[in-house]
């Protein structure tokens, strides 16, 4: 049976279990070697896709790594509108080759401590979050990942997180009214260089692999 996506994203496949560190050596060859910072690398896809777990994975596989949630950068801000506070924040500091730490306004409002932090010299920083590879991002990032995920089985992933109340029930219906249309008119995964399931059918080990394909884009 197919998995529910996004309007128009192709079905992603044949998949194959492939360890971490050949996941890492993949979006380091795509990222390149840029000079005087950090490799950028996007991991986009539905909520509740398993993108927050992957970004750990990859980070703990490499020395020097970290990982920026956009969830902390659009926090009571906005649940898509949010590029400039990313870009300015945190992008465009990596790209200089500069150590982040990004206060957004909304944390200084509600009085949330501390900051968004990124030191300086590391090897690669991944964003993760729906909609880090949006298009006018494109020039700011290295390599995209695009975690393909069932919305229906991502739903109830959410909901199981949140304890199925009411108010999680409406906070997703209204994320959804506004995730739908922004993902078909960004279309991401066009921009991936590797496609993961964030709900696999298949049985793999997840302590060790990742379920990759190719992307639709560059299997021919």
């Amino acid at each position: 049976m197919n998995p529910t996506l996004y309007p128009d994203e192709p079905v992603a496949g044949p998949w194959q279990a492939t360890a971490v560190g050949d996941v890492i050596r993949i979006l380091v060859d795509a990222a390149g070697d840029p000079p005087g910072r950090p490799r950028i690398v996007a991991i986009d896809g539905p909520g509740g896709a398993g993108k927050t777990t992957i970004a750990a994975t990859l980070a703990g596989g490499m020395p020097y790594a970290a990982v920026v949630h956009t969830d902390d950068v659009a926090w009571h801000h906005s649940f898509f509108g949010w590029t400039d506070v990313l870009v300015e924040g945190v992008l465009e500091p990596l790209h200089r080759g500069e150590a982040v730490s990004c206060r957004p306004a909304a944390w200084a409002r509600r009085g949330r401590a501390g900051a968004i932090d990124v030191p300086a010299g590391l090897n690669m920083v991944i964003v993760e979050g729906t909609g880090a590879a949006r298009r006018e991002l494109t020039p700011l990032l290295d390599a995209v990942v695009w975690v393909q995920a069932d919305l229906t089985e991502a739903r109830r992933r959410c909901m199981a997180r949140e304890g199925g109340t009411q108010a999680a029930r409406d906070f997703w219906d209204e994320w959804m009214r506004q995730e739908i249309p922004f993902m078909a008119g960004h279309r991401p995964w066009e921009r991936a260089n590797l496609v993961v399931a964030g709900t696999p059918a298949v049985r793999y080990d997840p302590a060790h692999h990742l379920l990759t394909a190719r992307p639709p884009s560059r299997a021919a």
